[in-house]
């Protein structure tokens, strides 16, 4: 019989009503990629501060706009903000600006402008990547992914259940271009409907949930695919500035699409948030888009009718970024999450059985470990929840078909404090120590 009423659960945030909800204190949730209370706290008052000095203002000089819809790709003012901020912080655009000056004279807040032009607002990463997909996409297309990823963004493609995920093999230094490009090739067609006949979705910067920094050669050598096959690739581009040790040579995989190319088209679309810097309840987030489809994204029905994307809570933000709270804060997320990283790797480099192996990224929120080829991850997750009340994401999450990857299992830096995190990886280590020793392999 079906059911004929809902029911209200009274829910406070996303993991309250889960069995391992991570503000629970009987369990230690090592699974969780979201900041902590003690980050998001001083949220409060910088953001009273933003509403007040936003609000203020279009009372006095913007008609009060704010409440109105809003341009289809967010305010001019606020996409400046976001512009500069991420152009200092990314370094390449400064260094094409730096370009744009000599030869042109501008200043760098004109070049800014010409940046922000190609930015859209939207509600987050996840958001941005629906719009790409209902959108851009011929629905009877493909989707590559690396053989490990995003789980959320996994289950938004299956929503689109005409088109066909394809998994590629994923190396120590990226997605491995030469088993790309043969999918690609062997599924390539004409699409008469859409923009682009498939996708290549990834995390080059710091995967999820590999930690791995793609690099340069692999960089270059997708933009050089795309080109030839013509695919549109999204870049879910949300840990690029959580770098903690030497900065890579370039912040994004957009970067290696260069304008001045004879054989550009446009490519490479690098999808955006706050969600991880300032807090994913701002639901805020960006597309940074060629010219070739920012239109065809500005002119979606979705986005004619409501017009912009968040334009109320963009509008707060954009004044945060201008009375600088916005930069103090997250400076004050990467500062902690470098500590907790590099402390959590630490003790698991020391303590891991030896059999396993550690992917120990240089940023990010996420450690990927492997355990031996005849365990099970998600039997390990039993016997640790058991042993120790400490809960991880087993490998099989991050994969298309749900079985791949269970020699692997994700840990996250991002909630707990470091002396937590350092507490629940030697339990851990624990853990996997006892469970390898009753577990023996029998080849």
């Amino acid at each position: 019989m079906a059911q004929k009423s809902n029911t209200e659960r009274k829910l406070k945030h996303l993991f309250d009503g889960s069995p391992y909800n991570v503000y629970e204190p009987t369990i230690l949730n090592l699974g969780v990629g979201a900041p902590g209370t003690d980050l998001l706290e001083t949220n409060c008052d910088n953001f009273r501060r933003a509403t007040d000095h936003c609000l203020q203002r279009q009372k006095q000089d913007n008609r009060s706009l704010i409440f109105q819809y809003g341009p289809t790709n967010g305010a001019y003012e606020v996409r400046e903000e976001i512009a500069k901020y991420f152009s200092e912080k990314y370094g390449d655009p400064v260094k094409r600006c730096v370009l744009f000056v000599c030869l042109t004279r501008i200043s760098l807040s004109e070049w800014c402008l010409a940046f922000s032009e190609d930015l859209i607002i939207t509600t987050g990463a996840t958001q941005g990547f629906h719009l790409i997909l209902s959108t851009l996409i011929d629905l009877q297309g493909f989707v590559f992914v690396d053989e490990f990823t995003y789980m959320i963004a996994l289950d938004c493609m299956k929503q689109f259940s005409s088109l066909t995920i394809v998994p590629v093999k994923l190396n120590d230094d990226g997605v491995d271009v030469k088993d790309l490009e043969q999918k690609v090739a062997q599924r390539r067609f004409k699409s008469t409907k859409k923009e682009f006949w498939g996708i290549y979705y990834t995390i080059p910067m710091f995967h999820n949930p590999t930690g791995i920094l793609f690099s340069t050669e692999v960089c270059s050598a997708i933009v050089k695919l795309a080109r030839k096959y013509d695919f549109l690739v999204v870049a879910d581009d949300v840990y690029n500035i959580l770098h903690y040790g030497e900065k890579p040579p370039r912040s994004r995989l957009l970067s290696y699409d260069n304008r001045s190319d004879a054989d550009f088209v446009g490519s490479v679309i690098s999808n955006g948030s706050f969600s991880k810097i300032l807090g994913p309840g701002v639901r805020l987030g960006w597309i940074e888009a060629p010219p070739r489809v920012k239109p065809l994204l500005d002119s979606c029905g979705f986005a004619n009718s409501g017009g912009c994307l968040n334009n109320y809570t963009a509008g707060i933000v954009g004044s945060l970024f201008e009375l600088k709270l916005a930069q103090a804060q997250i400076d004050h997320f990467y500062a902690t999450y470098k500590e907790r990283m590099l402390a959590t790797t630490q003790v698991l480099r020391d303590e891991l059985p030896q059999d396993c192996k550690l992917v120990s990224p240089n940023g990010g929120y996420f450690i990927w470990v492997r355990i031996p080829e005849h365990l099970d991850a998600r039997k390990f997750l039993e016997y640790s929840l058991e042993q120790e009340k400490i809960f991880f994401i087993a490998g099989t999450r991050f994969s298309l078909d749900g079985e791949s990857g269970k020699q692997y299992f994700r840990l996250s830096i991002a909630f707990h404090s470091k002396e937590k995190l350092v507490d629940g990886a030697r339990r851990l280590c624990r853990a996997l120590n006892k469970y390898i020793e009753i577990n023996p392999c029998d080849c």
